[in-house]
């Protein structure tokens, strides 16, 4: 095994210590409870009074509800889905290895303007930026455990001595 499979294996199990500390903390347990909960109101509310709301706006309004409606379902399911994967680290159901597959974390948010349909619903506004928050939350967490080079260990002091010397009589 070379030093940089060393290195490379250090560095895995440094990461997995992290997402295992992360998805024991506290941080982890109300980010969680915070996701499920905006889910849950969401669904209610699209499916009760947004549903309502939705059929008192004008034509180019409920377009515009559509729309929003669908990115703000899709960033839900994708947070939803980000806080199930750690929870199943947490409970050994998956490895934090596997978490680390790209197809178990977030993409990047696309930054968009906020809806300037002005006829629509303020509880959809607020749901749309609840969701934003959280999403840009979550996404740091997953890069804080998951992309992050692991801090650096400082070098050790002989070592680098010897280097040195081993270099000047090289010379």
């Amino acid at each position: 095994m070379t030093l940089s499979d060393d290195q490379d294996m250090a560095a895995r199990a440094e990461r997995a210590r992290k997402v295992q500390d992360f998805t024991r903390s506290e941080l982890f347990d109300r980010t969680f409870r915070e996701g499920m909960e905006l889910v849950e109101e969401t669904a209610a509310y699209l499916d009760g009074e947004g549903r309502r709301d939705s059929k008192m706006l004008s034509r180019s309004a409920a377009l515009a509800y559509a729309a929003e409606s669908m990115k703000l379902t899709t960033r839900l399911m994708q947070i939803a889905s980000w806080l199930l994967v750690q929870r199943a680290v947490r409970e050994n159901d998956m490895t934090a290895e596997t978490a680390c597959e790209p197809r178990y974390r977030l993409n990047d948010r696309k930054i968009e303007s906020q809806p300037s349909h002005a006829e629509l619903p303020i509880a959809l506004v607020e749901y749309l930026v609840r969701s934003e928050k959280l999403f840009d939350r979550a996404l740091y967490l997953d890069r804080r455990m998951y992309l992050e080079a692991p801090e650096e260990q400082p070098q050790n002091p002989v070592l680098s001595q010897l280097g040195l010397l081993e270099a000047a009589f090289k010379g």
